[in-house]
């Protein structure tokens, strides 16, 4: 029997992995969710969850079924969860972060001691660079034929309310769930190898043996291309980034940011790697992700994408890592500079020093010689 199980159940899980795992047959899909109510819903619609696509055309709906349950929080039903682990061939974690790994390890260590032999994949979708190592860290003990693997899941996704599928015509997860999941048609999620990796059978993964540059490639190149049109968006008090396409302004500086600036810089640090990395790959992709960023049916709101911004604004994420990125490829990110200081100013304030204190206060690990620089250059006293 063919067992999946799958860690949380969000847009991330149930577009990705279930999607992945019903479309390879799998026996059994089952999933630790925290949520009561998302959890016996799905169990009283006899395992039948659906989801919302967005295509660029139009929205279409998938319905997987062979779907089970459990809450890992009460006891019975963690017994359930450690059994189906133990002979899991293939898992994915799907976490709001890695910060939740501790109690999730807990219970897969336990399973995996049941049957310490067995093969298993196990997709870590948290959007971290070193969620795998986390994970298998966090498990704390070695199994020989388990293998832990990084994503990068350049798929764009969203949790829709009630409401706004019967306004929108969209199908909830299912009967009683009270929200519906949407999420792009975009389906190629690259993973990191390990051996046997080819036998895997959830769908639509792509290996790639070092997956390292396709994760800045989505950090410092679509994520931070995605801020950067929201953010000026945001100036212009719209509400969804599909209402961005037309203002060519805007498009085109967000263009020429992806190609001149992040793109030119991961083109000069990965040279080589693939073709993605080429002058010609990268406009392909930042012209692809263009146009997908501003799909009208995917409603992506830009309050989601500019929410958070102490995190975003981090030493290394995507604003702040993307301009340092930029700047140690000899490169001056301008454009992507008028991004930090919008995103800098919400967050702390206009003036000058609040900006710099606020700053600091999230780069306290930084080198303060590399602080300066940035802060430097972000400030206008150089570039």
């Amino acid at each position: 029997m063919k067992i999946f199980v799958g860690v949380g159940l969000g847009p991330i899980q149930t577009g990705i992995f279930m999607s992945g795992a019903a479309k390879g047959k799998f026996d059994r899909i089952v999933i630790a969710e925290v949520d009561d109510r998302i959890k016996n819903a799905v169990n009283a619609a006899g395992g039948k969850v659906t989801v919302n696509i967005a295509a660029d055309d139009r929205v279409y709906s998938e319905t997987y079924d062979r779907v089970e349950v459990y809450s890992p929080l009460i006891k019975a039903e963690r017994d359930q969860l450690v059994l189906a682990a133990a002979e899991a061939c293939e898992l994915a974690t799907a976490l709001p972060s890695v910060k939740f790994f501790a109690p999730t390890a807990e219970w897969l260590r336990q399973a995996f001691e049941l049957n310490p032999a067995g093969r298993r994949f196990i997709y870590t979708a948290e959007n971290n660079n070193q969620a795998a190592e986390e994970l298998e860290q966090a498990v704390g003990k070695t199994f020989p034929a388990t293998y832990y693997l990084n994503t990068v899941v350049g798929k764009m996704s969203g949790v829709v309310t009630a409401e706004e599928c019967r306004k929108l015509n969209l199908q909830e997860l299912c009967p009683g769930a009270g929200r519906g999941h949407l999420v792009e048609e975009f389906n190629k999620i690259l993973i990191s190898a390990g051996p046997g990796i080819d036998r895997r059978q959830v769908r639509n993964l792509h290996v790639k043996n070092d997956l390292y540059p396709f994760e800045e490639a989505k950090l410092y190149g679509h994520n931070a291309i995605h801020f950067l049109l929201a953010t000026l968006g945001k100036q212009q008090d719209k509400e969804y980034m599909s209402e961005l396409r037309p203002l060519t302004g805007i498009m085109e500086k967000a263009r020429n940011a992806f190609l001149h600036e992040s793109g030119a810089a991961l083109c000069r640090k990965w040279p080589g790697v693939d073709e993605l990395f080429t002058a010609a790959g990268f406009r392909d992709y930042a012209d692809n992700l263009l146009t997908r960023m501003t799909n009208p049916f995917l409603r992506d709101a830009i309050s989601r994408i500019t929410r958070d911004l102490p995190r975003k604004l981090a030493w290394d994420d995507r604003v702040i890592g993307t301009i340092r990125l930029v700047l140690n490829q000899g490169l001056k990110p301008l454009l992507l500079r008028e991004s930090a200081l919008l995103a800098a100013a919400e967050e702390f304030g206009p003036d000058e020093d609040k900006i710099k204190n606020g700053l600091r206060a999230l780069w306290v690990k930084a080198p303060e010689d590399e602080q300066k620089e940035v802060l430097d250059f972000l400030l206008k006293k150089t570039g």
